[in-house]
């Protein structure tokens, strides 16, 4: 998981240095919740926000959308593009695009699936961020946020400390205006750690674009 992307404290260059060993950071498998909930949607155009190391984009591409990956961290956005190749996927399938969230303007209405995986920015740019994914989202397209949650630093382990960074169902829908929640929850993810397993809370919201 991506603890903290694109705040105050994080810049581009630490994430740059993180990413640069030649193993991946975490996985190259999609996150759970992007697999299970998105595997059903019929291809089209997606916006993957702080894409990382592409293992989301690549996931997507391989199913047949035609993916726009944003992280302002060129050297997470190289190993994306060279997983993709291992992963035979399409040159034309992905945009690898450099840029910070906090300037980047997505095309309006653009997109039929705009993906936003543990971007854990301080609440003022997350709101920034969630209505500009909501005003790219076309017709019919869907938004999903998933999150390290509030309740995950007294239920669960791992993730950011900062309780301004986590997300709550309540206030990730509360800035997708214009969209109809289809699922706003709290879910579990199991994690493997040295001690034995356990559990991680996330948000999970999944909304759409009326036609």
């Amino acid at each position: 998981m991506r603890p903290i992307v694109q705040s105050g404290q994080v810049d581009s260059q630490q994430w740059d240095e993180r990413y640069s060993g030649a193993e991946f950071e975490w996985t190259t498998r999609p996150n759970q919740f992007v697999a299970a909930e998105l595997a059903g949607l019929p291809p089209g155009r997606a916006l993957d926000l702080a894409a990382g190391e592409g293992r989301n984009t690549v996931w997507l591409a391989e199913r047949g959308w035609r993916v726009t990956a944003v992280d302002f961290s060129r050297v997470g956005l190289e190993k994306g593009r060279k997983l993709s190749a291992a992963r035979g996927v399409d040159d034309a399938r992905v945009d690898w695009i450099v840029a910070d969230l906090r300037e980047y303007e997505p095309e309006h209405g653009a997109f039929d699936l705009v993906l936003i995986a543990y971007v854990q920015v301080t609440p003022e740019l997350r709101a920034r961020v969630l209505a500009r994914a909501a005003a790219a989202t076309a017709p019919g397209g869907t938004v999903f946020v998933i999150g390290h949650d509030l309740a995950n630093l007294t239920e669960g382990v791992g993730g950011p400390q900062d309780p301004d960074v986590l997300y709550t169902p309540e206030a990730v829908s509360a800035e997708l205006a214009g969209l109809r929640i289809v699922r706003a929850e709290r879910v579990h993810r199991a994690v493997d750690r040295d001690d034995g397993p356990a559990t991680a809370v996330d948000t999970m919201v999944r909304a759409v674009r009326e036609t």
